[in-house]
C-alpha cells in the first residue's frame, strides 16, 4: 500500500510552477494531509480541515482522501452510494460476492479496479498506491493477518474502520458501539465530512430513515412478533449475529423479535442448546459462498437437535444475501424485504 499520493503541482503566480512534497502525517485511524491545489475547486478550503471520530479515535483531514482501497461488497457500497467512485484506487471483494447485476451502484463497480478477489494486505493497498484503506475489524484489518491501522500508519497509510465493527472494549475482542443502523447513518456522515459530500450523505440517511420506518409501520406489532434466528453457517456451533450487528436493526425493524437480541457482540457463536430453548418462529439464513444457502437450509432441516424447533417444524426458512446483512447502504430494502415476509408468518 503506496502511503503518499502524487505529488501536487503549486502554482506560484500564472507561469511558474514548483514540485512539491507531499507531507502525510498519521493520526490514529485516518491520516492528516497537507492541502493539494488541485482539489480546491472542488473542495474548497474552507471546509477543511476537518476533524472526525472513528471508533473513538479523533482523526484530522486537511484534505480528502484520493486513493482509498476498501475491503469487501459493504464497504464499496457505501463508497459507491456517496458517489465517491473517483476517490477510490480500488477494492477488494470475494469472487463469491460480485453478482452486482441488481445494485444500484453496478455502473461504479465497473469504473474502479476490482483488485483482488483473495484476502486484502498491505501489499494490496501499496500496489494500488492507496492513502486510505477501509476495511472493519474481521472485515480486513486483524492482528492475524499484520493489517491494522497501526501497520498501515507506519507505511502512510491512512485507515477508516466500519463502525459496525468496532470494538467494545470489552472481554475476547467483541465489537459494536451503537445500533446497527446508527453504524451505518455514521459512517455516511463522517464519509460525507472527510469527503466533502455531506450534502449527498444527509440526503441518503434521510431516504434511509424513511424507507425503515415506513416498513416498520406494517411490520407486527408487539405480542404477534415472530422470533428470528439469524443462521450465518457452522455445524457444530452456529455463527450468528448479537445486537450490534445490521441483523439485529433489520430484524426488529421488520417486526421481527432477535432472538439474540441480548447478545452484547455483532457477529460471533452461540450454541445450538440455546436456539433450541428460545425456540425462533424463523430462521434467517446469510447467503455467501460454500456452503449454499441450499446446502445450509439441507442441514438445519435434517439436523436432528432442530427437529422440534418451530421454524424448522413450519419450514420458516428465509434466505437473505451478505450484503443485505452487514453494515450497508443495502440494510434499509432488507428490512423491507423482511417485513413483507414476516408479515406472512404472522397471519399464519
Amino acid at each position: 500500500m503506496p502511503v503518499i499520493p502524487a505529488m501536487p503541482v503549486l502554482r506560484i503566480r500564472r507561469t511558474a510552477v514548483l514540485p512539491a512534497v507531499l507531507a502525510l502525517a498519521l493520526t490514529g485511524c485516518g491520516a492528516r494531509v497537507a492541502p493539494d491545489t488541485r482539489d480546491t475547486a472542488r473542495h474548497p478550503s474552507a471546509h477543511y480541515p476537518v476533524t472526525i471520530e472513528n471508533c473513538g479515535v479523533p482523526t484530522t483531514y486537511t484534505k480528502a482522501p484520493r486513493r482509498v482501497v476498501t475491503n469487501d461488497v459493504n464497504t464499496a457500497d457505501i463508497m459507491f452510494a456517496l458517489g465517491l467512485e473517483d476517490r477510490m484506487a480500488g477494492y477488494v471483494m470475494p469472487a463469491y460476492r460480485g453478482n452486482l447485476d441488481a445494485v444500484p451502484w453496478k455502473a461504479a463497480y465497473g469504473k474502479v479496479p476490482w483488485l483482488s478477489k483473495k484476502a486484502i494486505t498491505r501489499e494490496t493497498a501499496l500496489d494500488a498506491k492507496a492513502d486510505l484503506v477501509f476495511a472493519g475489524w474481521n472485515y480486513g484489518f486483524g492482528e492475524g493477518n499484520g493489517l491494522t491501522p497501526a501497520s498501515l500508519k507506519k507505511l502512510g497509510i491512512g485507515s477508516y474502520v466500519l463502525t459496525e465493527s468496532c470494538r467494545n472494549g470489552t472481554a475476547g475482542g467483541s465489537r459494536g458501539v451503537m445500533p446497527p443502523l446508527e453504524a451505518l447513518y455514521t459512517d455516511l456522515k463522517t464519509l460525507g465530512k472527510i469527503f466533502d459530500v455531506e450534502d449527498r450523505a444527509a440526503t441518503l440517511i434521510a431516504k434511509y430513515r424513511k424507507q425503515v420506518a415506513d416498513a416498520r409501520a406494517r411490520s407486527p406489532k408487539a405480542g404477534g412478533r415472530p422470533s428470528v434466528f439469524l443462521y450465518d453457517g457452522g455445524e457444530d456451533k452456529p455463527l450468528t449475529s448479537g445486537r450490534y450487528a445490521g441483523p439485529h436493526d433489520i430484524i426488529t425493524k421488520a417486526g421481527g423479535d432477535h432472538l439474540m437480541k441480548d447478545l452484547n457482540d455483532s457477529w460471533t457463536t452461540v450454541g445450538w442448546e440455546t436456539v433450541v430453548e428460545r425456540n425462533p418462529d424463523v430462521i434467517v439464513i446469510n447467503d455467501y459462498g460454500t456452503p449454499t444457502a441450499a446446502q445450509k437450509k439441507a442441514f438445519l432441516l435434517s439436523y436432528p437437535p432442530l427437529a422440534n424447533v418451530s421454524a424448522i417444524k413450519h419450514r420458516r426458512v428465509y434466505v437473505m444475501d451478505y450484503a443485505e446483512l452487514v453494515e450497508s447502504p443495502r440494510n434499509p430494502a432488507a428490512v423491507t424485504a423482511l417485513a413483507g415476509y414476516l408479515r406472512g408468518v404472522h397471519r399464519s
